[in-house]
């Protein structure tokens, strides 16, 4: 089969479009499936770069998600069969013509979506129901705070808040970018470049949640800028690994900061992939099938233009995702 593969460790242009060889499998309790396009993640730019290796087992091939066709079941499987239509949730190889992958990470595609679009569900998906439904508990009348808010994960998230009756601000470098979130529902559009995040959401008594994807640069002035039991969910580290918090104005407002990864889940067990897609499938899914809750994708290119797709990733301009065709469905 054809994959994207990296001849060393930097800059985009270090991917190539290349013969690779067949995955093995599936074994029991694995599918496989014929990939039609995949998502593309600012982990998968951290992976190119060397900063972001597999978990010990996953393919090196980069793509954490992927729409496609069943192509094999492995014995045990009976909630899906070859023809199947379905997005999965990766540990890797993503950027492939096939995947090998847990049947308890596949998620068939939502209602009449479009296969292709499908595939940029699965990693802001269980990212975004993970940590602001299960962990936080995110609920109707709260504030919930953005930071990022035009990207894959923030246009995504603002919708899960919205449809749970939730406020949301957000913050964003670029006017594009704030009026795209304000078209998806968020009401406090604060412009980091010019703007204070923690002076906005105060006026509105603080922050119930806050979803933040920068880590150190950000973790003093988002505890500031809770409200008092806010919850601090951080899922990235764009701003750094080290911070300085002080607990004073965590203990204050009777804070909590979670922390979370994806990836390095377990595949079964408490806190693990097979639970958040499980939930997923039950209370997410309806809501997408029904038109309430939408992929929101900047751009598709083939896989052949895997550079392009990562420097278009790393763009100001672009809102949403940006998605990898590997074949026609």
């Amino acid at each position: 089969m054809y994959a994207v593969t990296l001849d060393e460790f930097g800059g985009p242009e270090v991917m190539r479009w290349a013969q690779v060889p067949d995955p093995v499998g599936p074994g029991a309790g694995e599918v496989l499936i014929d990939v039609v396009a995949a998502g593309v993640n600012r982990a998968d730019l951290l992976q190119r770069q060397g900063f972001y290796p597999p978990p010990p087992g996953a393919s090196e091939t980069i793509g954490l998600e992927c729409s496609g066709v069943i192509a094999e079941v492995g014995a045990g499987v009976t909630d899906f069969r070859p023809g199947d239509r379905v997005c999965a949730l990766l540990s890797g190889g993503g950027y492939a013509e096939r995947v090998v992958v847990p049947a308890t990470q596949v998620l068939p595609v939502p209602g009449e979506l479009d296969l292709a679009a499908a595939a940029a569900l699965p990693e802001v998906a269980a990212t975004v129901w993970s940590n602001l439904v299960m962990r936080a508990g995110l609920r109707a009348g709260q504030l919930l705070l953005i930071h990022g808010g035009g990207s894959g994960i923030g246009t995504h998230a603002i919708q899960v808040a919205v449809s749970r009756g939730a406020r949301v601000a957000v913050t964003a470098g670029s006017q594009l970018k704030l009026d795209r979130c304000k078209e998806l529902g968020a009401s406090i559009l604060i412009n980091y470049r010019d703007d204070d995040f923690v002076a906005a959401v105060r006026e509105f008594g603080g922050a119930d949640v806050i979803l933040d994807n920068m880590g150190a640069a950000y973790l003093d002035r988002n505890a500031e800028a809770l409200a008092e039991d806010g919850q601090l969910c951080i899922i990235g580290m764009q701003g750094g690994v080290k911070g300085e918090l002080n607990i004073a104005t965590l203990l204050g407002k009777r804070g909590t900061v979670h922390a979370t990864n994806l990836r390095k889940r377990p595949a079964t067990g408490p806190s693990s992939k097979a639970e958040i897609i499980a939930d997923l499938h039950r209370h997410l899914w309806p809501l997408i099938a029904d038109g309430t809750i939408a992929p929101i994708v900047h751009a598709e290119l083939p896989a052949t233009e895997a550079a392009e797709a990562h420097r278009l990733l790393d763009s100001p301009e672009t809102v949403g995702k940006v998605l990898l065709r590997i074949r026609e469905s």
